[in-house]
């Protein structure tokens, strides 16, 4: 995962010693998915990410949690406020 090309620059940020924290945001101002940090940088992304694909839940957009904010983005709220209201609520 550290040698990465889509990642190694976050990697690198940590190396040179910015916060974890920072990082981070850095990987979701980019608009990627900055719990990637938190997985094992020695083995690859591919395997630490297998997501099964019959799962029995409904799709995101019809998930009752998450309902709300894809409304928002339906009447035309920014992607920002919606991203906003998701770190708010949790």
């Amino acid at each position: 995962l550290k040698e990465d090309p889509e990642y190694v620059k976050y990697f690198k940020m940590l190396s040179v010693g910015l916060p974890m924290g920072a990082v981070k945001n850095a990987l979701q101002r980019d608009g990627k998915d900055p719990g990637i940090m938190d997985l094992n940088p020695e083995k690859s992304l591919k395997s630490q990410t297998k997501e099964e694909d019959n799962s029995d839940g409904p799709p995101l957009k019809e998930d009752p949690e998450y309902v709300k904010y894809f409304k928002m983005l339906s009447v035309g709220l920014p992607m920002g406020a919606v991203k906003n209201a998701l770190q708010r609520d949790g």
